[in-house]
């Protein structure tokens, strides 16, 4: 494809009138809405919001570069954009940001369309180009400055590899050598744009390198067994998890993916004066703090939690949807029909696995797949009632599968570090032998002896208490795990009302918890369609539009409808979101409302004892929220001031 195809100079804007981030988004989303390049602006919105919350794609010497790639995109496009004043944009040098490529990517971009973009990306590691852009006027004039990099850019790599052709065996030989990897979350334009910086700079310093890109398309330029080892170090700038163990035993810089564009300069020097710490695969990150961006504690507990979840929701919805078509099959041809019992059966086999995954999958998150099977068997023990020391009618249920999770991933994190010493010719007894059995034996007695005796009787504990709850402290549960469910719509507040929803579930099988959560999670883009739709005045249009498919989204129980909304005005939209879900947990549970079904919103409110109740409920908290959101909130003329 040729870079003029994704350039269109019909869709540029050469004076951007915003001066917010937020404002600039919305420019510039319209204008592609206008140019029939997205046909859902919502959707397309809101994961260039969730690629921002990431890392800021201001990359610094006044330029942005958000993109996303989703099924609203019907053309590969790439906007380019222009701010005379520039704007507050969050760039990571604070500096104001006055070019932006908006990139959108479709879903199913094809390879000529990821290569066209990788391309471009790397073309804006050019600073004379970057200054020339500033400079022009025109979109014939962006145009032609991009013929001619890239002409020039064609002409460098072909003289190059003339030049290394031509080399004679005799002449001197590179300084050095290096090996790097690049990778963002999307691998559309950082990716590539390091990999270009890595590259220029290691010319310049005399060094050779070859640079592995974990893109759009996947792993290219894949590092040889040979190269790495040939290598002096090895430079990780990447904001994903890639291949590490085949590095083990290198000097390695791990940073992000920005420091690979801003700062190759700095990372290659470090590798080349040997100022890297070695890189152990059998152990945990290097820690030196000056080497290595580390997370906080609570990053890499919320990261571990959240694999853990995200792989079981698919257990907890499916066998919980069936399950509650049991029920509804069970009022009609009884407990002994083929169909309930086929319907049941099949949800319940799936609830077997959710503590199981659960612990797992937390595990691998923490010390990879060695975790795999000792998670299993923890997940398995907790979610048995005759697995511990002391025998009880009640297995530690949700949180000690939970406990079991993370416990899994320290002992192996622990055992590698233990057995680090052991020569590379033993390398394979490890994850044959030392990891499973002792991995096994150590978190089998944990949850054996300590984990299970505890918390089937905390389990126990909770159980009793739910289930003889009087209306008034079930109001009160009710009303705060709704509100926890708009506080970050979607964030660690969220996910952790739904998980305390999911852990009473799989131990009770009582869904009046999961009618409290759910309610809570649809009224945000609820609140938000009401107040759009009757506080015209205070929207934009671009607003209004977006207002009509929260009714939808909140409807189906997906509050990150709520999210572009919330990101621009999160002091009217979360304290009235949270005001109006509270109300609505709460009167599910007044009501004595039961869902036994884990997602699905309004759509499976069938499945609900009180059905009536349910929307009902739904329905106030959401009128409320709108309510106080549609007043509360300042009209469009004075937001704009």
């Amino acid at each position: 494809m040729d870079l003029k195809e994704l350039l269109r100079q019909d869709v540029m804007i050469m004076d951007l009138k915003a001066t917010t981030k937020e404002a600039a988004i919305d420019e510039m989303v319209n204008n592609y809405v206008k140019h029939g390049v997205v046909d859902d602006a919502d959707l397309f919105r809101k994961d260039i919001l969730k690629r921002e919350a990431e890392t800021s794609t201001g990359i610094g010497d006044g330029i942005a570069m958000p993109h996303a790639r989703d099924k609203a995109v019907k053309k590969a496009t790439v906007m380019f954009a222009k701010s005379k004043t520039g704007v507050d944009y969050d760039a990571l040098d604070g500096q104001p940001v006055y070019l932006f490529f908006m990139i959108a990517a479709p879903d199913g971009a094809d390879s000529l369309h990821l290569q066209a973009l990788a391309a471009l990306s790397a073309l804006l590691i050019n600073p004379q180009l970057v200054a020339d852009l500033k400079k022009a006027t025109t979109p014939e004039e962006v145009q032609n400055l991009f013929d001619e990099a890239e002409k020039q850019k064609e002409a460098k790599e072909k003289a190059d590899q003339e030049k290394k052709q031509a080399t004679s065996v005799n002449q001197p030989e590179e300084k050095g050598f290096i090996v790097a990897v690049s990778a963002c979350p999307n691998g559309i334009a950082h990716t590539y744009m390091a990999e270009a910086a890595l590259k220029e700079e290691a010319e310049k310093l005399g060094l050779g390198i070859r640079v592995e890109t974990n893109g759009s398309e996947g792993v290219k330029n894949k590092l040889t067994a040979a190269e790495i080892k040939k290598a002096d170090g090895v430079i990780i700038a990447a904001d994903k998890k890639v291949d590490m163990g085949r590095f083990d035993g290198k000097k390695l810089l791990n940073r992000p993916v920005i420091d690979g564009i801003n700062k190759p300069k700095e990372l290659i020097e470090k590798i080349e004066a040997g100022n890297a710490p070695v890189y152990h695969a059998d152990a945990s990150e290097p820690s030196d703090s000056d080497e290595v961006e580390s997370k906080s504690l609570w990053s890499r507990v919320y990261a571990d939690l959240m694999n853990g979840i995200s792989h079981m929701l698919p257990f907890v919805v499916g066998g919980g949807i069936l399950m509650a078509l049991s029920f509804l099959i069970e009022q009609s041809a009884g407990d002994k029909s083929t169909a309930f019992l086929f319907f049941n059966g099949i949800g319940n086999y799936a609830f077997q696995f959710l503590i199981p995954v659960l612990a797992a999958y937390i595990a691998v998150s923490m010390a990879d797949l060695p975790a795999l099977m000792p998670g299993f068997v923890a997940g398995y023990m907790a979610s048995i009632a005759t697995a511990s020391v002391i025998k009880s009618d009640s297995p530690a249920g949700f949180i000690g599968g939970l406990i079991g999770g993370f416990i899994a991933g320290w002992i192996v994190i622990g055992l590698k570090k233990s057995f680090n010493w052991l020569p590379k010719s033993l390398d394979g007894l490890k994850p044959m032998i030392i990891y499973p059995v002792l991995g096994l034996l150590i978190v089998g007695a944990i949850m054996f002896f300590a984990v299970n005796p505890v918390f089937a009787k905390v389990n126990q504990i909770i159980t009793n208490f739910l289930e003889n709850m009087g209306t008034g402290n079930a109001v009160i549960l009710g009303a705060l795990l709704a509100a926890m469910m708009s506080i970050d719509m979607g964030g660690p507040f969220n996910k952790a009302a739904y998980a305390f929803a999911i852990g009473t579930f799989t131990t009770t099988h009582d869904g009046a918890l999961m009618a409290a959560v759910m309610a809570g999670g649809m009224v945000p883009p609820l609140a938000i369609a009401l107040a759009t739709t009757f506080w015209k005045n205070k929207f934009t249009e671009q607003e209004r539009q977006a207002g009509v498919s929260n009714y939808v989204l909140g409807a189906a129980f997906v509050t990150e409808g709520a999210i572009p909304f919330a990101a621009g005005d999160p002091l009217h939209v979360i304290t009235s979101s949270i005001i109006g879900s509270a109300i609505a947990g709460g009167l599910t549970q007044f009501w004595h409302v039961n869902v036994p079904a884990p997602h699905g919103g309004i759509f499976v409110s069938p499945l609900s004892n009180h059905p009536g109740m349910f929307i009902l409920a739904i329905v106030i908290g959401a009128v409320i929220a709108g309510v106080i959101y549609g007043i509360w909130k300042p009209a469009l003329a004075k937001t704009s001031e």
